[in-house]
């Protein structure tokens, strides 16, 4: 594919605003949602009246829809949606956002995502506690009555069986989740920040065997955005563009019937190969890695299926240092949303923006010309991928 010839090599990430985020109580979600919006608008050297598209995502605690609009004060958008791919969804507001733009029907896109499910004298695994709902039927049905009815023991599920046929062990999980810590410790916005070693995570309860309390996601309150535009106005504007070189989604809809490859392979392995092949680049040129860490077992899978090692062979990876500071494979620079903050796809496509523009402080990985962002959804049923790059493609 010819340098130009693809509408995404025409936009450009040149806005990124961060709330404060975790145990934050009072900002309803809309309310996290336009602080996260001005901020990034602030951060690209823009203003309100400058934007003319807008695409918000809500998490678990909703509040967050069009209607932030109003909120902002924006008036005559060309682009408004409501986008909703769970865990997937950042990083296709960022793709729609470089295809409208690139289509005309907007010039400056903001993609926002906001969440407070956090209440206080609450415990966090109350915030993702599911009520009763409408009755399920066929294999929705049959995981209710006997199977995973959440996605702690949906994943537990998964990552058992890339146990049983690979033979990863707990102890080359609980190797990200320190390698990721050790990241964090060098995060001012990671919430958790004390080192921890393999001893304590093998330690940590047993949320859903087998996955400790550690290999688990935290809950946060507070939201994200970034800002697109065209790459002709991204070379004018006040922050280092982060342009966009390649991006795809892929939804098995496996279902975890007979014979299919769920839990062993996910859509990371067609989104993956489809982002690079757009992007021009390979495994070997990809510089950061922030996965999409809801669990460990994820960032484990997500590696395999992107190409970063052969398949079954993340454990020995994750084991090997390779992920960590200094490591030969830097993931999840921040600290990711096993110890930096979890707002769905934001949390690795934020950390992406900071590493490529080189601002990761103590953090910032010395090679940063290209960076690949994952985000999943549901129990591995949907996945996006970015891949970005500091100069234009």
């Amino acid at each position: 594919m010819q340098s130009g010839s693809n509408p995404l090599h025409r936009a450009a990430i040149v806005g990124l605003g961060i709330t404060e985020t975790g145990k934050v109580y009072g900002p309803s979600a809309a309310d996290f949602a336009a602080e996260a919006a001005r901020l990034a608008v602030a951060d690209a050297g823009l203003t309100l009246a400058d934007v003319d598209g807008l695409l918000v995502s809500s998490g678990v605690s909703g509040g967050v829809d069009i209607r932030l609009a109003r909120q902002l004060g924006l008036r005559d958008l060309g682009l408004l949606s409501q986008i909703s791919q769970a865990g997937s969804t950042a990083c296709a507001q960022v793709q729609i956002a470089a295809l409208a733009i690139a289509a005309g029907l907007a010039t400056t896109v903001v993609c926002v995502h906001a969440d407070a499910p956090l209440k206080p004298a609450q415990r966090s695994g109350d915030a993702y506690r599911r009520g009763a709902g409408p009755v399920a039927t066929g294999f929705g049905g049959l995981a209710l009555v006997a199977g995973p009815r959440n996605p702690n023991s949906g994943y537990a599920l998964a990552a058992r069986r890339h146990m049983t046929t690979y033979g990863t062990t707990s102890e080359q999980l609980g190797a990200i989740a320190v390698s990721q810590r050790q990241w964090a410790t060098m995060n001012p916005r990671a919430r958790f920040r004390d080192p921890i070693t393999i001893e304590d995570h093998q330690a940590s309860r047993m949320v859903a065997d087998p996955l400790h309390l550690l290999d688990c996601c935290m809950v946060s309150n507070g939201g994200v955005a970034v800002v697109v535009t065209s790459v002709e106005r991204a070379r004018e504007l006040a922050q280092p563009p982060v342009y966009v070189w390649g991006a795809a989604q892929a939804h098995p809809g496996d279902r975890m019937q007979r014979d299919s490859q769920w839990g062993l392979v996910s859509g990371a392995a067609i989104s993956g190969p489809k982002a690079m092949a757009m992007a021009g680049v390979t495994p070997a040129d990809i510089d950061v890695r922030e996965i999409y860490d809801c669990y460990t077992y994820t960032t484990l899978v997500t590696l395999e299926d992107y190409g970063f090692c052969p398949k079954g062979e993340g454990g020995p990876l994750a084991e090997s240092g390779a992920l960590g500071p200094g490591g030969s494979l830097p993931t999840n620079t921040g600290g990711g949303q096993l110890s930096s903050f979890y707002l769905w796809g934001m949390t690795p496509l934020s950390e992406a923006v900071i590493q490529v523009r080189g601002q990761g402080g103590e953090r910032q990985v010395p090679r940063h010309d290209v960076a690949i962002v994952s985000g999943n959804g549901g129990i591995l049923d949907y996945h996006s991928t970015l891949i970005l790059g500091r100069e234009p493609r």
